[in-house]
């Protein structure tokens, strides 16, 4: 039973990959891409969804709960900080919590485009899982979480050491924040 609660049905939209693996972005939080793992709580199944910008892949946006669901995402929407418009497109996997009326109405409201992997094809949501593996080595395999409330505490202060501190080879061994703010030393 709980291992069904980790598999997703597979929503059948007919919405294209617009981003079509395009993972390399000139401008800050214009496209960002999602995804969700589950993480063990005592002995049961929680989920974190994250929000990565393809610029810097940066976390801009995190949340974690019981439910694999679409207010999981919602509240990771909700995390973001500054101007959702900002935000030209949103990638995801096919995952029901994903394509549903909450987060359709919730792209709708910011104009925000939505872009869709191909069914099965998790090459096309490569940032986001490859964030996911590292997310998974470096945070949840070393911590026993004793509580939801404990998962998300430890789970902030993570982000922030990833996207402050934590040094990144594809970004020339700086962290996204600084390669953020080098970038717009440039512009400049």
């Amino acid at each position: 039973m709980e291992l069904e609660r980790i598999i997703s049905i597979c929503n059948e939209s007919v919405q294209a990959n617009e981003l079509n693996r395009a993972f390399t972005q000139n401008e800050a939080k214009k496209v960002v891409v999602s995804d969700l793992t589950y993480v063990r709580v005592q002995n049961k199944w929680h989920y974190v969804c994250v929000f990565v910008d393809l610029f810097n892949p940066e976390i801009i946006g995190f949340s974690t709960g019981p439910h694999k669901d679409a207010n999981l995402v919602a509240r990771a929407f909700s995390s973001i900080q500054g101007d959702l418009r900002d935000i030209q497109l949103f990638h995801t996997d096919r995952g029901s919590e994903f394509k549903n009326q909450l987060i359709d109405e919730t792209l709708a409201i910011f104009n925000i485009g939505r872009s869709l992997s191909m069914k099965g094809c998790p090459y096309d949501n490569a940032v986001a899982e490859a964030t996911f593996k590292i997310i998974k080595t470096e945070f949840v395999r070393q911590i026993k979480f004793n509580s939801l409330a404990h998962l998300t505490l430890e789970f902030s202060d993570y982000v922030n050491w990833f996207n402050k501190l934590r040094i990144h080879g594809t970004l020339g061994y700086v962290s996204p924040i600084e390669y953020k703010r080098l970038s717009l030393k440039r512009v400049v």
